[in-house]
């Protein structure tokens, strides 16, 4: 299984330093880079794509150095967030000439254009295209090689609903044929519909890694929320404040609901239905109000 493997990698500019130290692995599957706009995502991106060399540290495939190795190039393909294109191409001679720098003919590049649904407007200018069309065409192009990784830098800006569904379907399928397919986003909600995985980088620095609902329960220091509705919502309050595990309890009389703050999540998550066991009171909703991609984010920028 191809990967790329990012050790101790930092990336400066004179005296600005745009990634720092990072370490990270991307293997097969979808994974989501997360971060503001200005942390560092695009650096890191053209470091793993080979466009950048590292300052410090090591970026590598397959235990294989990127930066300059011909042959490691050919296993990867880039859709970068910039909109530098030959408009003055039609779009299938633009993903045809990027068959040809690898080898391949004319049958590469409409497969490619098939698969992101370009057909009917192949024969167009790119100077006619919305920007989603140039996002789907900058996507033929990195696949007409059929790379076994896939880097994209934003990919879904300037996509109608419609193309960002289709674009989500086939990075699904690709990371489930067992593709290494990595994309950035400052969007919360995209990361969280698409990625199994996300790598978070604030700052320049890689600040968390894995699921985020694992994250966010490391996140120990900070209270766990929770929107909960039973059948008696003063007597579960009472039954639950004197317990240690709650920080505090609110009634909101709008959602008819009590909001928690859960400083133990293991020991909260074991009291909650024991009380209510015990005093006789039915749990209609137990929802985590905290739990959000956006949430995990804002806490890691604030930390």
């Amino acid at each position: 299984m191809t990967t790329i493997d990012i050790t101790k990698a930092s990336r400066w500019f004179g005296n600005v330093v745009a990634v720092n130290d990072v370490t990270m692995n991307i293997g097969p599957g979808v994974t989501g880079l997360l971060g503001p706009n200005g942390a560092g995502k695009s650096t890191l991106i053209n470091m793993m794509g080979g466009f950048l060399a590292p300052s410090n540290g090591t970026v590598t495939l397959d235990g294989k150095p990127i930066w300059r190795n011909e042959e490691v190039y050919k296993e990867i393909g880039v859709v970068p967030e910039r909109e530098a294109m030959y408009d003055f191409l039609t779009g299938r001679e633009f993903v045809v000439a990027n068959a040809e720098l690898h080898g391949l003919d004319d049958r590469a590049a409409a497969q490619a254009l098939a698969t992101v649904e370009m057909e009917y407007a192949q024969d167009r200018k790119i100077a006619t295209y919305s920007k989603g069309m140039r996002q789907r065409v900058k996507m033929a192009s990195a696949l007409v090689h059929d790379p076994s990784v896939l880097l994209l830098d934003e990919p879904f800006n300037g996509m109608d609903p419609r193309q960002r569904m289709q674009l989500m379907d086939l990075l699904r399928r690709m990371g489930g044929e067992g593709r290494a397919v990595l994309f950035s986003s400052h969007i919360l909600e995209e990361v969280e519909q698409l990625a199994s995985h996300i790598e978070v980088i604030v700052a320049g620095r890689h600040a968390a890694s894995g699921d985020f609902r694992k994250i966010r329960r490391l996140m120990t220091d900070r209270p766990h929320r929770y929107l909960v509705r039973s059948g008696d919502d003063r007597a579960l309050a009472a039954a639950l404040i004197a317990d240690p595990s709650t920080a505090g309890i609110e009634v909101d009389y709008t959602e008819r609901a009590l909001r928690i703050q859960a400083v133990d999540f293991g020991r909260f998550t074991e009291l909650l239905p024991r009380v209510a066991r015990e005093h006789g009171i039915r749990l209609f909703t137990v929802q985590p109000s905290d739990e959000s991609l956006e949430s995990v984010f804002s806490y890691l920028v604030t930390a």
